[in-house]
């Protein structure tokens, strides 16, 4: 048996990095071995399990000559040796390559009815999934349907790419290529230590201010951008405290969750937590003004329109930036602005007495609110800016803690 070993003068990228590599039924299963040889190259330990349907594409001895390592497939095998879920528990990160639009829909539900999908429930680590299917099925509503609910709860979604299909077919939903996975995992696991030994309390989504039993004044805000930095830094080693607003978000892995309605309650909790925080990141949009006082009772048409007085809220982020630098943790806002973007940023940032300043123009329509995308502006207290291009907002908070880093040392 022969495995491959890293080639005189390469970096092993992934060294000590334990991957399991989950290979399903598609026409793309044979570059499933191309992969694992690019990670035991970089220094990963390999461990593989293929679906029944991915054995009718390839066999395990292909796998084992490259890792060196027994390829699985069974829920019954070995079970002297270790449990099922062992192989999950232990991994580092996960890689599916490719993913079938079947193993999409199962672990988007959490079926486990084989080895695989048993170890994706147990995992705790990130997993990475390239999908592979045919341009109708992976157009589908109820692919794209569960390709979403996996992006929320963190997993990382890679491709398709558009190309060539089996059958002559061409369009997307062609497996991206090796490298490409490979990349990924080296940008994914690059800080994944670097957090270690943090607490981080994490704001996310919007805030709702009762007017009466029924209704509320509210905002725009989903929670995604605060999901996605609460999600980076668990992953980055951090113990994690998210606050969030009311949201169909799934928590994210490893991550603490706080659930919260009004500005007044989002208030309290984060000034609790923040006492034993390193670094707060106030990503939602709190509610600036709330009712005086609410209706205890649904207003009706009939009585007219009503007159509704507003009272401030507390401002959170200004309330901690009155302490020291050095007796507070550090403080990273956002600015949700529509025009003159940085101006108002940098204006904000002084007042406030923050450390960083992140700033999006929610106008656009590819940025902001709603959407998996954002473009950011980070404002340091020192004057430097950082400028974040049109990114996944998983690619904006991994940029964010990037920049968090010097503050914290």
């Amino acid at each position: 048996m022969t495995v491959d070993a890293a080639p005189a003068g390469s970096t092993p990228t992934l060294r000590g990095v334990r991957v399991l590599l989950g290979v399903t039924g598609g026409i793309a299963a044979y570059k499933a071995a191309l992969v694992a040889r690019l990670l035991v190259r970089a220094g990963a330990e390999v461990d593989t399990v293929l679906t029944r349907g991915a054995r009718e594409f390839i066999g395990a001895p292909t796998f084992e000559g490259i890792t060196g390592r027994p390829a699985r497939t069974e829920v019954w095998e070995d079970v002297a040796g270790s449990t099922h879920v062992q192989v999950g528990r232990d991994a580092d990160v996960v890689v599916v390559y490719p993913t079938t639009a079947h193993t999409l829909a199962k672990v988007a539900n959490g079926f486990a009815d084989d080895l695989l999908t048993n170890s994706l429930l147990v995992a705790r680590c990130p997993v990475v999934m390239a999908p592979a299917m045919h341009t109708e099925m992976w157009e589908h509503p109820a692919t794209q349907r569960n390709v979403a609910t996996l992006r929320e709860r963190g997993h990382v979604i890679v491709g398709p790419a558009e190309g060539e299909l089996m059958g002559g077919d061409v369009g997307p939903g062609r497996v991206v290529e090796p490298e490409v996975i490979l990349a990924e995992l080296e940008r994914l696991l690059a800080h994944r230590d670097d957090l270690v030994g943090r607490t981080v309390v994490v704001t996310a989504g919007g805030t709702r201010e009762a007017l009466d039993p029924v209704r509320f004044l509210g905002n725009r805000s989903t929670g995604k951008m605060g999901f996605a930095i609460a999600a980076e830094a668990a992953r980055r080693g951090a113990r994690v405290h998210l606050v969030a607003g009311p949201t169909h978000l799934l928590t994210p892995t490893g991550v603490q969750r706080h659930d919260v309605v009004s500005a007044l309650d989002m208030h309290a909790e984060v000034m609790a937590l923040a006492e034993s925080a390193d670094v707060v990141v106030k990503a939602a949009a709190v509610a600036d003004f709330r009712p005086a006082s609410a209706a205890t009772r649904k207003i009706k048409k009939a009585e007219g329109v009503p007159t509704i007085e507003l009272q401030r809220n507390p401002d959170i982020l200004a309330e901690l930036g009155t302490r020291e630098r050095g007796e507070r943790p550090v403080l990273v806002g956002f600015a949700a602005e529509t025009h003159d973007a940085e101006e108002h940023g940098r204006e904000k940032l002084e007042r406030k007495r923050v450390d960083l300043l992140v700033v999006n123009d929610v106008s656009a329509p590819d940025a902001g609110f709603g959407v998996d995308t954002n473009r950011v502006l980070i404002l340091h207290a020192d004057g430097r800016t950082v400028e974040v291009p049109l990114s996944t907002k998983a690619e904006v908070a991994g940029r964010l803690w990037d920049e968090v880093l010097p503050a914290l040392s």
